[in-house]
């Protein structure tokens, strides 16, 4: 990113901009109009055997990893801030579907699903996504584009709850986010450089099933925000 052209583009941003809590303006992950979803950091899809069918894993989100984006004014840095899912995956009845491209009518798994659940959790990584059995009707080809790399990262659409941007109005930080009705896509392009998918075998899918002990640690790291004290970043930070 072209220094020069980031202070301009923040010097225009901040004489627009009413208060540092104002949302991004048409906010897009590069200068093309025509782009405006946000993809998550190039990481870890992943397809994994789970008999007749294949299990799915996925980094929707990486959390504490800055990205570019652009709005209306030029380009900045943006970065979605740990815990900023919290609140919106405590909620009854979430609703979140896993899709091919942000397409709502090629959906795989979902929260709501019980004969195709979709998982979410935020753990030190961001936003993880796990579906130990999607539906890959009429999309048989995906599990091999991903186990073969061709396709490797994902996207989330969202609603920004709370954010702000830093003095400066270069940088542009996500403190929460709203998930219900939104999605978590496998894409070939995402705006955010740092999120990944794979596809996982049976003895892998370890998913983290314990609801209790991630909401309490949830609410633990909250209360350590809000003390202004630097929480655990995962549960191993707590046993050790």
């Amino acid at each position: 990113m072209d220094l020069a052209t980031l202070r301009e583009a923040a010097t225009a941003r901040k004489a627009q901009m009413r208060e540092a809590a104002d949302r991004p303006r048409e906010r897009r992950c590069d200068r093309d109009a025509g782009r405006g979803l946000t993809r998550s950091p190039r990481g870890t899809l992943q397809i994994r055997s789970q008999g007749d069918g294949s299990g799915f894993h996925g980094l929707a989100s990486r959390t504490d990893a800055p990205y570019e984006m652009w709005d209306m004014f030029g380009p900045y840095t943006e970065t979605v801030v740990g815990g900023a899912f919290g609140k919106t995956l405590a909620q009854d009845g979430l609703d979140v579907p896993l899709v091919l491209s942000h397409q709502r009518d090629q959906v795989f798994a979902r929260t709501l699903s019980a004969e195709h659940p979709l998982a979410l959790a935020e753990t030190s990584d961001g936003l993880e996504a796990d579906a130990p059995t999607p539906d890959w009707s009429g999309f048989d080809w995906l599990p091999g584009k991903i186990r073969s790399q061709l396709i490797d990262e994902m996207s989330f659409r969202f609603s920004i709850t709370r954010g702000q941007w830093s003095p400066d109005f270069m940088e542009y930080h996500i403190e929460e986010v709203d998930l219900h009705r939104g999605d978590v896509a496998i894409v070939g392009y995402g705006a955010n450089p740092n999120t990944s998918a794979v596809m996982r075998s049976a003895p892998d899918l370890a998913i983290r099933s314990d609801s209790f002990v991630l909401e309490q640690f949830r609410a633990i790291r909250n209360e350590l925000r809000a003390r202004g004290l630097k929480p655990p970043m995962s549960l191993e930070d707590i046993a050790s």
